[in-house]
C-alpha cells in the first residue's frame, strides 16, 4: 500500500511544482496515472498481508481472542488450555491471511469505478481520504468473501466451536459484545480493520511528507501529467 500512497503524495507535488490545479485531473492521462497508481499499491498490500505472518507477525494488526475471551484466557492457562487459546490465535490470524487475497479483485474494481470526482476528493481529503474511498465501497462486498474463507479456516477449532456457544448464550444476558458473538464475524471484521489501519497508517505519513517521497518509478507512471 506504500506505493498507492506515494503516488498520491506525488501527484500533490507535481500539482504544486507545475502550478496545476486539481481540476486538471480530469485530463484522462493524469486520472489514468492515478488509477494505476491506486491498482499497484492496493496489490501491493493485499500481498503483504496476505503473506505468511502478514497479520500474525505484525503487532499493529495481529487479530487477538476477543475481548470476552481475553478475560478468561488466564484461567484458560491456569486449567491447562493454554495451547488451545494459542492455536486459536494463530487460526484466527491464518484465517485472515487466506482470506485478504480476496480483496484485490474488489479493490482493483473500485479504482476502475472511480470518478473524477473521487480522484479530486481524494487529492483534497484529509490524511485518510483515499483509505475511506476504499471503506466506502469495498467493505461491504469484502466482508461477503472473507466470511466463507474464515469458517473454513476456524471450522475444526474446538476452543473456536465452544467459543461460539458461550458467546451467543453471553450475548443474551449482555455479557458479550453483540459483534464477539460469532467468532467468524468477529475475525472478517478485524481482518477488514487491518487493512484498512495499514492504509491509513500509510497514507497519513506518505501525505506529511509528499515531497521526500518523490520517486523514479513514480515519475514514470505519472509521466504523462508533464506532456
Amino acid at each position: 500500500m506504500r506505493f498507492l500512497m506515494i503516488a498520491l503524495s506525488f501527484v500533490l507535488f507535481t500539482t504544486h511544482a507545475n502550478a496545476l490545479s486539481v481540476s486538471d485531473l480530469s485530463n484522462t492521462e493524469a486520472s489514468g496515472g492515478l488509477k494505476e497508481a491506486l491498482i499497484q499499491g492496493a496489490g501491493k498490500a493485499v500481498s503483504q498481508l496476505s503473506a505468511t505472518d502478514g497479520f500474525f507477525g505484525n503487532k499493529e494488526v495481529k487479530i487477538p481472542l476477543p475481548d470476552t475471551m481475553k478475560k478468561a484466557e488466564k484461567a484458560m492457562r491456569m486449567f491447562g488450555m493454554g495451547k488451545q487459546a494459542d492455536e486459536l490465535v494463530l487460526k484466527m490470524n491464518r484465517a485472515a491471511e487466506a482470506a485478504v487475497p480476496e480483496a484485490r479483485a474488489l479493490l482493483v474494481d473500485s479504482v476502475k469505478k472511480m470518478s473524477v470526482a473521487d480522484a479530486k476528493t481524494i487529492l483534497t481529503g484529509g490524511d485518510d481520504a483515499a483509505t475511506q474511498y476504499f471503506k466506502k465501497v469495498t467493505s461491504g462486498p469484502m466482508a461477503d468473501k472473507f466470511l466463507p474463507i474464515v469458517k473454513k479456516a476456524t471450522e475444526n477449532v474446538q476452543l473456536a466451536q465452544q467459543y461460539n456457544k458461550f458467546a451467543e448464550m453471553g450475548n443474551k444476558f449482555g455479557v458479550v459484545k453483540k459483534d464477539q458473538v460469532n467468532l467468524e464475524q468477529y475475525v472478517t471484521q478485524k481482518t477488514l480493520d487491518g487493512v484498512y489501519l495499514m492504509m491509513a497508517k500509510e497514507e497519513a505519513a506518505i501525505r506529511k511528507d509528499p515531497v521526500g517521497q518523490a520517486s523514479g518509478l513514480l515519475k514514470k507512471v505519472f509521466g504523462a501529467i508533464g506532456n
